[in-house]
């Protein structure tokens, strides 16, 4: 971005309003509060893109829980998923014999994913599950199950509350599709 630029500039439309999320966090929590009634689950956020998701999500709530975080990468700093998935901060808490949900920004490739899952189902966990923000299944490589998701977007690439693009634009409140020109201006450095 050129000095003086502002973050609406790098936005082609918005996708999903704050009042859109503040809704998906809402139903999602009242699921999962139905789905983890009395299990004490181990809510695990895939740092950094799901840490607002997470927030608002646990909200909405209404079950005893235990929260921790998982940072792994498959992207680096590029654009497209590299396949290979780095473990950069390992989850704290015993995960035997409990039930997780990881709770991520975004299912693309389902690379991270699956390497999450395998990882805590190794490490003997009783289940785990999946809940994202959004599921972009038309990207997808790996054969992983979202099992809860706010919505399902197409293959555009969408920025904001947590999603970024090279690092930047997760405190966008709202989720946007980014301009295409930002990407290809990115890609001739």
């Amino acid at each position: 971005m050129a000095k003086g630029d502002n973050i609406t500039n790098i936005i082609d439309h918005v996708l999903y309003s704050q009042e859109d999320i503040q809704e998906m966090c809402k139903r999602l929590g009242q699921q999962l509060t139905q789905d983890y009634a009395g299990k004490n689950p181990l809510v695990v956020g895939a740092l950094k893109g799901a840490v607002f998701f997470l927030t608002d999500l646990v909200r909405n709530m209404d079950v005893v829980m235990e929260n921790d975080f998982i940072d792994v990468s498959s992207y680096g700093d590029g654009f497209e998923s590299s396949g290979k998935v780095t473990l950069d901060t390992d989850v704290k808490a015993d995960v035997k014999g409990r039930d997780v949900l990881i709770v991520e920004d975004i299912v693309d490739t389902g690379h991270t994913l699956k390497f999450m899952e395998d990882l805590l189902l190794q490490r003997g966990a009783k289940s785990v599950k999946c809940c994202a923000l959004l599921n972009k299944p038309a990207r997808r490589e790996e054969d992983v199950t979202v099992d809860y998701y706010g919505a399902e977007v197409q293959n555009q690439f969408v920025v904001g509350y947590g999603l970024d693009y090279l690092n930047k634009y997760r405190n966008i409140p709202y989720i946007g599709v980014l301009k295409p020109e930002v990407i290809k201006a990115n890609l001739n450095k």
